[in-house]
């Protein structure tokens, strides 16, 4: 769903489900709860609790409409104001995005917070529209369908804006690998996103993958979606023009996924597993796929004035969003809805998140060409009423009103709640608990194994058996891919113009502290594009954490928010929108604060992409920035140690925002040949997935690296320092190199050459990993627990 704009309500779409079957208070067999038996039976028991509304929500909506509601309207009600929907516990943090804003942060953005989706110029007349979002507790309960409808949704967010979608990728946590559900989940996962990413035809261009124990009973599931578009197919979704219709088109609307957006996205799993279990929504790629060519012919044609994507809360959402944001009345005849099972009850058919629809205004004079483009795609339509100028969302059924309400009151007007937080008592001894005391190796022998052991581990182990499964180059404008730090998109294929896409969250940091933790997100996204050779120009996140009732969560919850609008205005880069996920816990426990950042990012051509790793021999590489001491929270404590304590690495916004700008010139100078930033397992992981990308070797020392910056060997290798890159540079580019490092004031190392003849990386003095070693250490790890590698 996207972050609400400052003071306004959020738009929603992503569709976490919910359940809701029986729980509705009417009998199938008698006539519905209409507006006038409202009126009549106000002593009526309605189960609000059921559905997710707590008393003093019941009691505010009956306040509103001077009755009690409808059967039908306490639906729409409940399923709009639940966490997911509303944002009514993190609205008045999230506000800081909109107001901490500069004139350079709004130079390139064309659409902000409060619509589907963030859109971006990106010069030459052409935009980019990006958005990241939740599928989680749907992924853990039905792991393939849950990730599976996570990318439909995201993807008809771009839909929305006018946009064709031209690249997705994932973020995505697990818990420990060696445990069992942690065998179930993943496999499921990895197919659903696979399975519609592919069956659409977009490239999954990058992403990552995470393993920890706390993400046992609640993975992440977080999808991104990319789109572009002329900057006059720009379109925004609003129900305006007085006697216009309103148009769903799609699929047959069915029982799958009913009100998942308000119980089971805002509840947390007791320790036995869910406690409503949804019917999770079910996917289908191809008809997605037709609807993507059936919207844009429908936008090319100028047959709409908007379209608005069907995802959490379904028709509730969109009539209500679509009807708030125009004119501000719609008349709606709920038995036009066609329908794959026709015992569904008024209150399923309004809460029902059955995926591939939209919904559409049409002007009356454009009615038949409209629908002559979805019968050429052979896309149902049906005409479900009009847009008025009453200032009321009428719904009828079966000859009956069932909704009669102003909409403001559903989508915009909801709950806001300034829920209580306060620092966790725990968090002094945590930070106190700092890695300074764990044991460092005795001699070069136990440092090599400590080498080993940690790039073996889960979360630096390649992820080819996950990525394997998707087409990274479908589309055929793919620039950069997994492994390499961003992936990037040509958006032009006259120009080159292209972006850059990273996602990047460390939620290690973040239980360190939330605040630092946010901004190395952000940073290590940004450093990301910057190494591709983009330029960052924009934010879009996904925002995971426990419980907003418990204040220790929300606390972690604000100081997140905070560090990242502060960096956001540091760097200059604007939040676009994104989505919160609130309720990741297992009974009392939460995961730890998981802010995943993805950073969008600009290139003029993408013939100046560097990759991640070195091609040629006898190139110097040069280490770009200091390294400190930094071991807290880093992979050596979690894998070899299995510690978790201290502060997390220092953030420098200055130093990353002068290193990107460096990174920006030497590309477009064609200085550098390869970079690749530095983050988890430092130093080490870099070198090793740089002699693996290509298959050229290293010889590396560190001796001056430990004289300039006063560190030991292992924190030379494994400190997890920021605002750091490596990059090689072809012998001849040497002079001007350094000179554009001077020029830029950006601390510089020459640590190694690449060398065909070393077998591997070779740290001089100390010890050598061979390749046979740094394979089987890189890439065996995936495997052993989830099978062969596709292709492998």
């Amino acid at each position: 769903m996207t972050h609400p704009a400052p003071h306004a309500a959020a738009t929603d779409d992503s569709g976490e489900q919910h359940p809701a079957h029986d729980e509705v208070d009417h009998d199938r067999r008698h006539l519905p709860d209409t507006v006038e038996n409202a009126i009549a039976t106000p002593d009526r028991h309605q189960p609000f609790e059921a559905l997710g509304l707590k008393a003093d929500e019941y009691e505010a909506i009956t306040q509103l409409l001077g009755r009690r509601p409808t059967s039908g309207e306490l639906a729409m009600y409940s399923v709009m104001w639940s966490e997911h929907c509303s944002y009514k516990s993190s609205k008045v943090h999230l506000r800081q995005f909109g107001q901490k804003v500069s004139d350079e942060m709004r130079k390139h953005l064309m659409v902000g917070m409060g619509e589907n989706a963030g859109v971006v110029d990106i010069g030459e007349g052409w935009a980019v529209t990006f958005k990241i979002e939740s599928h989680n507790h749907p992924s853990y309960i039905e792991p393939f369908q849950g990730a599976a409808t996570g990318v439909g949704g995201i993807v008809r967010d771009i839909i929305s804006m006018g946009a064709r979608p031209v690249a997705v990728m994932d973020a995505l946590r697990f818990g420990a690998i060696d445990h069992p559900d942690t065998a179930r989940v993943v496999p499921g996962v990895v197919s659903g996103i696979s399975h519609y990413g592919n069956c659409l035809g977009l490239p999954n261009i990058g992403g990552e993958t995470v393993f920890d124990a706390v993400y046992q009973a609640n993975p992440l599931v977080n999808a991104l979606a990319v789109g572009v578009l002329r900057h006059e197919d720009l379109h925004l979704a609003n129900a305006r023009g007085v006697g216009n219709k309103v148009v769903l088109f799609g699929a047959r609307t069915g029982g799958d996924g009913i009100g998942g957006a308000s119980i089971l996205a805002s509840d947390t799993f007791s320790e036995g597993g869910p406690t409503k279990r949804p019917a999770v929504q079910v996917g289908d790629p191809f008809a997605e796929k037709v609807l993507i060519e059936c919207c844009l012919e429908l936008y090319r044609g100028d047959l709409v004035e908007g379209i608005q994507d069907l995802g959490a809360a379904g028709i509730s959402c969109a009539t209500s969003e679509l009807a708030s944001n125009g004119d501000g009345g719609m008349v709606i005849d709920l038995d036009a809805v066609l329908l794959r099972d026709p015992s569904l009850t008024a209150e399923e058919i309004l809460m029902s998140e059955s995926q591939e629809r939209m919904m559409a205004i049409v002007q009356p004079s454009k009615l038949d060409a409209f629908l002559a483009v979805t019968a050429k795609w052979d896309v149902e339509t049906s005409v479900l009423g009009e847009v008025t100028d009453t200032g009321r969302l009428v719904i009828h059924w079966r000859g009956e009103t069932i909704v009669d309400v102003d909409p403001t009151t559903v989508a915009v007007d909801g709950p806001v709640y300034n829920r209580p937080y306060h620092r966790p008592e725990w968090l002094d001894a945590l930070q106190a608990d700092s890695a300074a005391r764990l044991a460092r190796p005795a001699d070069d022998a136990e440092l090599r194994a400590q080498a080993l052991q940690v790039l073996g581990g889960p979360n630096l182990a390649d992820t080819a058996w996950i990525t394997n499964q998707y087409d990274y180059y479908v589309m055929g404008n793919t620039a950069l891919a997994t492994p390499d730090d961003a992936g990037m998109i040509r958006v032009d294929e006259e120009s080159g113009l292209g972006v850059a896409l990273a996602t990047d969250a460390n939620g290690r940091y973040c239980q360190l502290d939330p605040y630092v933790g946010a901004q190395l997100a952000l940073a290590e996204a940004y450093r990301n594009v910057a190494t591709s050779g983009a330029t960052p120009l924009a934010v879009s996140d996904c925002l995971n954490f426990g419980s907003p009732e418990n204040p220790e969560v929300m606390w972690q919850f604000e100081r997140a928010v905070t560090g990242l609008a502060d960096a956001c205005l540091e760097l200059g880069i604007p939040v676009t929108g994104g989505n919160v996920s609130f309720y990741n816990q297992t009974g009392d426990v939460p995961i730890h604060p998981t802010p995943v950042v993805a950073v969008l990012g600009v290139i003029d051509h993408v013939d100046r992409r560097l990759p991640s790793g070195w091609q040629d021999e006898g190139e110097n590489l040069y280490l770009l920035g200091i390294t400190r001491d930094e071991l807290d929270g880093s992979v050596w404590a979690d894998v070899v140690h299995g510690h978790l304590g201290g502060v997390p690495p220092r953030v420098d916004l200055p130093a990353e925002k002068n290193l990107a700008g460096l990174m920006s010139a030497a590309a477009e100078e064609g200085l550098v040949t390869s970079a690749h930033d530095l983050s988890e397992g430092g130093l080490l992981a870099t070198l090793a997935e740089g002699v693996l990308r290509f298959g050229v070797g290293a010889r590396v020392w560190l001796t001056e690296l430990i004289e300039r910056d006063g560190v030991d060997a292992l924190a030379a290798l494994l400190s997890e320092s920021q605002a750091r890159v490596l990059v090689s540079v072809a012998r001849e580019d040497d002079v001007k190199f350094r000179g554009l490092c001077e020029g830029r004031d950006v601390p510089v190392l020459r640590i190694g050459v690449t060398d065909a003849e070393v077998d591997g990386l070779e740290i001089q003095d100390r010890f050598t990993l061979t390749h046979a070693e740094l394979r089987h250490a890189h890439r065996a790890t995936l495997p052993e627990r989830f099978g062969a590698v596709v292709g492998g």
